[in-house]
């Protein structure tokens, strides 16, 4: 059995209830419309966001491929999470040589990744470089007090503000829309007096 760190989200071992696993769903699931032809999950875990992109839609997705740096998490995704059209590997993704291994993509989901990488610009070139022309890339990250501060998480490098997480999409894709999360609930706009934690910008690659 996996062991769970506290950082990763296992549904078979948490509570159905638990409200960060139903945050982490309801991030997967706001993507589902937007996702078609060769998926990519970045930094995919345990593996149930994936399975839930190939079966939720299997007749606009013809293979999703789930990609995690932990070996073990990856060998639990390919027990826990089987699909025909889907498949886990292990990789880095911040390696830039991903693309001559798997290739490009119309979609990229990559879901809590951004605070974990030191590397912040290697991932950002890996995002524009696997994605085909006029692909779509959906990324969430948690706000917090900024780049270089720390933060309360010792799984993360840091947690970025609204500003800075605008700014790494919006002059590198032709079309940029950003949702603030708050619990299960995505909204396009702010509402006075609301704190949104997580935000998730949803970015369409220019044809090059």
């Amino acid at each position: 059995m996996i062991k769970d760190t506290g950082e990763r989200v296992i549904p078979k071992m948490m509570d159905s209830l638990n409200p960060l696993l139903l945050e982490h769903i309801a991030r997967y699931q706001f993507s589902l419309n937007y996702l078609h032809g060769r998926v990519l999950d970045l930094s995919c875990g345990a593996g149930y966001g994936t399975h839930m992109i190939a079966k939720r839609r299997k007749k606009q997705v013809n293979e999703v491929v789930g990609l995690d740096l932990d070996p073990e998490i990856i060998q639990y995704a390919k027990h826990e999470y089987y699909h025909p059209n889907s498949k886990y590997e292990v990789a880095d993704a911040t390696d830039p040589n991903l693309i001559d291994t798997y290739g490009t993509f119309d979609c990229i989901v990559s879901f809590e990744t951004i605070e974990h990488i030191e590397d912040e610009q290697a991932l950002l070139d890996n995002y524009k470089r696997l994605l085909k022309p006029n692909g779509l890339l959906i990324v969430s990250t948690p706000f917090g007090k900024g780049r270089g501060e720390p933060c309360g998480n010792p799984f993360h490098v840091h947690q970025l503000t609204q500003d800075e997480f605008r700014e790494l999409f919006v002059d590198d894709y032709h079309q940029v829309e950003f949702f603030y999360q708050n619990g299960v609930v995505m909204e396009n706009t702010q509402r006075e007096g609301v704190r949104y934690p997580l935000g998730i910008a949803v970015c369409q690659k220019g044809e090059d």
